[in-house]
């Protein structure tokens, strides 16, 4: 064997340039026959570049960085400039181009998680290109545990897309006022993966809100854009342009997930493929908290 192993901190190294990644994975896949698997999987991408497309991401979609087809979903790296665009509108035209897909198909339907993420990683023309710890924390970040739950207890009619978003990315194109997504539309979790070293602070974005969500006070995109040309509420000390930065409407949890606004009586939601219960909004550990999550559908959460 040939390959030599860098030692740790023995000189100093350029710094690999700094990447952008956008991941997502398909729910319920290992639940799918098996005979459904190669099919849905040569689909995800194809539904994510017409996305891209339709999002005006031509350049994106053309130029990704050590694309991988990770089998239930896709994984790739893009030019960190583009990150505003891929928050907002990308996320929430990918949500449009999943509902359409599954209103028409009478095949399985396709939601995904979704996972952004930035941070410095080889692109060099090499194998090994885009390894990393950055590539790393976009998978236990898409298999965190409240993007998750969130997707399990939403409706399948309406959200076909979470999202998660790195602290990183947050505070550069979100807090930096240089994307589209405005901070009250994120809430802020934070990220573990049962089974594994892995705690970081993130944010969650929902392009369709459904159920639960709607219960608490998360909008949709096109209600909230009238919002955000509302002029500055000259009392509060904070406007509602671009330009402003607020830190949004944001709820600190033990493991789980958390939405944003006030509940008070019974919090419900009924679908399909999941039901949750509860009486309060107050998340602990695990996936949920304060009641029941039963979920109807065969095979795992991925």
């Amino acid at each position: 064997m040939s390959t030599t192993l860098p030692t740790p901190y023995a000189k100093s190294r350029r710094l690999p340039p700094y990447q952008a990644l956008f991941a997502v994975d398909a729910k319920d896949f290992t639940g799918l026959p098996a005979l459904q698997h190669g099919p849905v999987s040569r689909l995800i991408p194809e539904l994510v570049d017409q996305a891209l497309e339709r999002a005006d991401l031509q350049e994106l979609r053309d130029s990704k960085r050590f694309p991988a087809n990770t089998g239930d979903g896709v994984v790739f790296g893009f030019d960190p400039a583009l990150l505003p665009f891929v928050l907002w509108p990308f996320l929430g035209v990918l949500d449009e181009t999943l509902g359409a897909y599954n209103r028409q198909s009478v095949g399985p339907r396709i939601r995904l998680r979704a996972s952004v993420h930035v941070g410095p990683l080889p692109d060099a023309g090499l194998p090994d290109d885009g390894n990393g710890t950055a590539r790393n924390d976009t998978h236990r970040l898409l298999d965190s545990r409240p993007v998750k739950a969130i997707l399990a207890a939403a409706s399948e009619e309406i959200t076909h897309v979470v999202a998660i978003i790195s602290q990183r990315v947050y505070e550069d194109a979100v807090l930096g006022a240089y994307t589209g997504l405005h901070p009250d539309r994120c809430v802020e979790v934070p990220a573990t993966v049962e089974g594994k070293n892995f705690a970081q602070r993130a944010w969650l974005y929902v392009p369709s809100p459904s159920g639960n969500l709607l219960d608490a006070g998360v909008r949709p995109r096109e209600e909230f854009g009238e919002r955000a040309e509302a002029p500055a509420d000259p009392d509060s000390g904070r406007g509602a342009g671009p330009h402003t930065h607020y830190s949004g409407n944001t709820q600190r949890v033990g493991e789980g997930a958390a939405v944003m606004g006030n509940i008070g009586g019974d919090f419900t939601y009924t679908g399909p493929s999941t039901s949750y219960r509860g009486t309060n909004q107050h998340w602990g550990s695990g996936d949920n908290v304060a009641g029941d999550k039963r979920t109807g559908t065969s095979g795992g959460d991925r």
